[in-house]
This record gives C-alpha cells, sequence and structure tokens, in this order.
C-alpha cells in the first residue's frame, strides 16, 4: 500500500523522534515494501513554520527536503483535484495543511500516517 505522511510524522521520523511514533507508524516507515509519500503540502508548511520561528529544521526547509529525499519517500506534487477535494470535505478539522493532506490521501486512495485527532474525524484510511 502507499502512504502519506503527515507533517508532524515526517518531523519526528527526521529528529529520531520514533518515541512519539506509533509502532504501526515506525514499522509502515521502515517497511520498504511500502512506497511513502511526502506532501508538498507538508514543505510548504514547514517553510512557513520556519520562516514564522514556531520550528527550527537543520539548514531550514531546503533541509526538510534533504531528508525526504535521502529517505526515499517519494515528494508527491499538489495537483488541481486535490485541492478540489478539499471542497468535498466537511468542516470539522481548519486548518488548511490537515485539509489538504486528507483531500491528497482520499485523492490517491493512501493512508494517511498521522497521530491528529481531528484528522480521524474525517473518512480517511488514517493509520497510527
Amino acid at each position: 500500500m502507499n502512504y502519506l505522511l503527515d507533517t508532524h510524522t515526517l518531523l519526528w521520523f527526521f529528529n529520531g523522534d520514533k518515541a512519539f511514533m506509533s509502532y504501526t507508524a515506525k514499522e509502515i516507515i521502515l517497511n520498504q515494501q511500502h512506497i511513502k509519500y511526502a506532501s508538498m503540502a507538508s514543505v510548504w508548511e514547514v517553510g512557513i513554520k520556519i520562516t514564522t520561528g514556531k520550528l527550527v529544521f537543520p539548514e531550514n526547509t531546503y533541509g526538510f527536503v534533504n531528508q525526504i529525499q535521502k529517505n526515499v519517500f517519494e515528494l508527491l506534487q499538489i495537483k488541481p483535484s486535490h485541492i478540489i477535494a478539499i471542497e468535498q470535505l466537511p468542516l470539522i478539522h481548519r486548518d488548511p495543511f490537515d485539509r489538504l493532506l486528507i483531500a491528497i490521501a482520499n485523492s490517491e486512495e493512501m493512508g494517511l500516517i498521522s497521530c491528529d485527532g481531528n484528522i480521524k474525524q474525517y473518512q480517511v484510511n488514517r493509520v497510527w
């Protein structure tokens, strides 16, 4: 199966904070048989958080993208169909990045690896 990693999941994995991750999430990420994706939405979110001082990451956004490539995660571009799919989501959660990740996961028929409790309120294949 293919999996999309939520931004916090990527950050925890890259920072070695695997203790925050569930056993299932770690197993999926480390299993070479699964194709793992990071979205440009996560790159965008990280860039904003670094710029506003809410996040520090080695080599900033450039370093984040390098980690995506180093860990052999596919970098998924945002498509118009992903944006259109956001319109179909109920307004449970107002975080635009989470809503976009949900729409992407649904559109691409992927599991979404996230511990976010708000996300589990949506009809999405959330894994944690």
